[in-house]
């Protein structure tokens, strides 16, 4: 082994761990600058965007709150990104794992059952496009960005039609039984003799983090994970192989669509403890910019989330501190970082490993 083979490991570990700093870096650069265009200090907006999110034992739970939906859903994206089929439809697919959810609860189910039902509705809802993509040849973008408007559609009609709370006008459903509520974190940690501050973060958390572990387990340590992998790598091989594409399609989209499913356990039992119109607040959307900046890893993902939570924190903290930023420039500031750092996140690796060469 020559003296560079050490070094070539080395950069090949750096690069892909440097790039979404830059990323990073670029992208608040980029934001600091339409910040000074409207007048202010960026160094003070960044500062408060910070304080704002991990600013107190608050903040930082509002933060993780946040943080736990965009894993459910980053995740999701990545295990069907690495069948090579990109998974646009998590938001329907969230939406249906809630309506299960919401059933459920509404009859005084307990969330061990819950977390169940939650997958098997996304589950369901990614079902259909994974069939059509496998045995049709229907494209798995096109057809789970229908599924997202038919699911906002029949969600819109059963909460003003049918599941709606007699007596009111706002689409929702009746609060659930507390029995079927998740717990909340700062309850436990009381439980267990410390103080934290209150936040809606709950236990959806923890299984977030356990749902990541899994789908690494699943992904790069078991056969079927190495099937997914390989015809996701390249479908002509993974045939040779005796890997079969339709089961292996249906498979990866199931478990991105229960993964979605899963997402809705944080919003429908562990916040809300009901069922709204619009819960996912986008979080499907948010989760495909989560897993091209995670890089489609568990880790990276759960980094990202931590990221775009803070940002979902910490933006909402600014337009509070800083009045001319005005809660829609907070949103472009947003949309800047996930515009860099997940739809240009390959713009720098060219330059990064040049750099690295030298």
């Amino acid at each position: 082994m020559t003296a560079s083979a050490p070094r070539s490991a080395v950069r090949a570990w750096i690069a892909p761990a440097l790039l979404p700093v830059v990323n990073l870096a670029l992208a608040l650069l980029l934001s600091g600058l339409v910040v000074l265009a409207v007048g202010e200090n960026p160094a003070r907006a960044l500062w408060l965007l910070a304080s704002g999110a991990f600013g107190g034992a608050e903040a930082i739970g509002y933060t993780l709150y946040y943080a736990t939906s965009f894993v459910f859903t980053g995740l999701a994206v990545a295990v069907a990104f690495h069948a090579g089929l990109f998974n646009i439809g998590a938001e329907g697919q969230a939406y249906l794992g809630g309506l299960a959810v919401a059933l459920l609860c509404l009859g005084a189910g307990g969330w061990p059952t819950a977390m169940v039902v939650a997958a098997a509705g996304g589950a369901a809802w990614a079902f259909v496009p994974a069939w059509l993509q496998a045995r049709r040849g229907s494209h798995v973008v096109i057809t789970t960005i229908m599924f997202n408007f038919i699911a906002a559609a029949l969600m819109t009609h059963l909460l003003v039609n049918v599941l709606i709370k007699p007596g009111q006008q706002s689409p929702e459903t009746r609060e659930f039984a507390p029995s079927t509520w998740l717990p909340q974190l700062h309850d436990v940690a009381r439980a267990l003799g410390w103080e934290i501050g209150r936040s809606p973060v709950n236990l959806s958390l923890p299984l977030a983090l356990a749902a990541g572990a899994l789908v690494w387990v699943y992904l790069w340590r078991t056969r079927w994970g190495y099937e997914l992998r390989a015809l996701g790598h390249n479908q002509t091989a993974a045939v040779y192989g005796r890997i079969p594409p339709a089961r292996t399609i249906i498979v990866a989209m199931a478990i991105s669509g229960a993964l979605a499913g899963l997402m809705s356990l944080n919003e429908v039992m562990g916040v809300q403890h009901r069922l709204l119109l619009n819960f996912t607040g986008g979080a499907g959307y948010v989760g495909i910019a989560v897993a091209l900046m995670g890089r489609n890893h568990p880790v990276g993902i759960v980094l990202a989330a931590v990221l775009f939570g803070a940002l979902y924190q910490g933006g909402s903290e600014l337009s509070f501190d800083m009045p001319a930023l005005t809660r829609d420039m907070v949103v472009v500031i947003q949309g800047l970082i996930i515009l860099v750092c997940g739809a240009l996140e390959h713009a720098l690796r060219g330059p990064v490993q040049a750099l690295l060469r030298s």
